[in-house]
């Protein structure tokens, strides 16, 4: 009797490490990449898409996406379609990889620490001075975007690196950056999306079934993040389109906007993307194309003229990053 006990766990140990090392495996072929750099002695990667068109003698806008948590960059490729805009609009994408497993990034945590956030933005800082290196990259229009933690790095980013991207998107943004450690040099233009229904970053905050984290109330979040950035008075409503409503802070003498797409019933997708499993995420809105709106929402909110030379676009005297 004791000899089959043994038996049954031993063949348990074998199947489940078989499994483990499938999985393994399985992650390591869908996690495609074609570039690696280190950055603060780390090794890490990402996946760059250049169109065919792209013309070595002109400036270049760079579309930085970055995928959720437990994702990966040919996944974000694959939700987001970036890849086929930038194909009838020929600007290059580049789809960084996060750490870990599952993949994620360091949105918050201790200065030094493992998790310190300013290993993953000297990770972003570094890759677009590579991609500056290797392309002719416009520095006016250096634009990044993300799902869920991607969202978060995003904003993240306009945090820490305002003085070299233009404009964020996020969508489903998991914000969990304390505002007092966010100190821009410049108010960033914001895009986001978010469903009422999100079952992973509730729109009304709180922790989620899948996450004991203290996610912001996202309207109550995005207001915030539109006064910090100088705009004054009421939001304009943007028109409706189905299940989905907009609504626009703008301070038009400094171009900045904050515009604020709720999905009513939307859940922890990208709007009019790929594939998601719906029992997980919920409900893919197909009401508004996002990445096309978040292109045209970055085409109006250069760094600067396209010159090369970077012009202030911002009155300081009107920024108060405190809030």
């Amino acid at each position: 009797m004791k000899k089959i006990i043994v038996q049954i766990i031993t063949s348990l140990v074998l199947f489940v490490s078989s499994l483990a090392l499938a999985l393994v495996l399985v992650f390591r072929f869908l996690n495609r990449t074609n570039g690696k750099i280190i950055a603060s002695g780390e090794k890490r990667k990402y996946l760059l898409y250049v169109p065919g068109s792209y013309d070595p003698s002109k400036p270049t806008p760079l579309v930085i996406s970055i995928h959720g948590f437990a994702e990966w960059p040919a996944h974000q490729m694959q939700i987001s379609r970036w890849n086929e805009l930038a194909d009838r609009q020929g600007f290059i994408v580049v789809y960084p990889g996060g750490t870990g497993f599952p993949m994620r990034w360091r949105v918050r945590g201790s200065p030094g620490s493992a998790t310190d956030p300013a290993l993953d933005t000297g990770f972003i800082s570094a890759l677009i001075d590579k991609l500056e290196n290797e392309y002719n990259i416009d520095p006016a229009r250096i634009f990044a975007n993300g799902l869920s933690n991607g969202g978060g790095m995003s904003f993240l980013l306009s945090c820490r690196l305002s003085e070299r991207i233009a404009a964020i998107a996020t969508v489903s943004g998991a914000y969990l950056l304390p505002w007092e450690d966010c100190h821009p040099a410049r108010p960033v233009p914001l895009i986001a999306f978010h469903g009422t229904s999100d079952p992973i970053v509730p729109y009304q905050g709180g922790p989620s079934h899948a996450f004991d984290l203290p996610f912001p109330a996202i309207p109550e979040w995005i207001e915030t993040y539109a006064r910090r950035s100088g705009c004054v008075g009421e939001p304009t409503r943007l028109p409706a389109s189905g299940e989905v409503s907009g609504i626009q802070y703008s301070n038009s003498a400094q171009n900045m906007d904050v515009t604020f797409y709720t999905v009513e019933g939307g859940g922890h997708s990208w709007p009019g993307g790929g594939y998601m499993p719906k029992f997980i995420v919920g409900h893919i809105t197909q009401d508004i194309d996002g990445t096309q709106t978040i292109w045209d929402f970055f085409l109006k909110h250069p760094l600067s003229t396209g010159s090369g030379e970077k012009t202030q676009l911002y009155d300081k005297s009107r920024f108060d990053p405190s809030g």
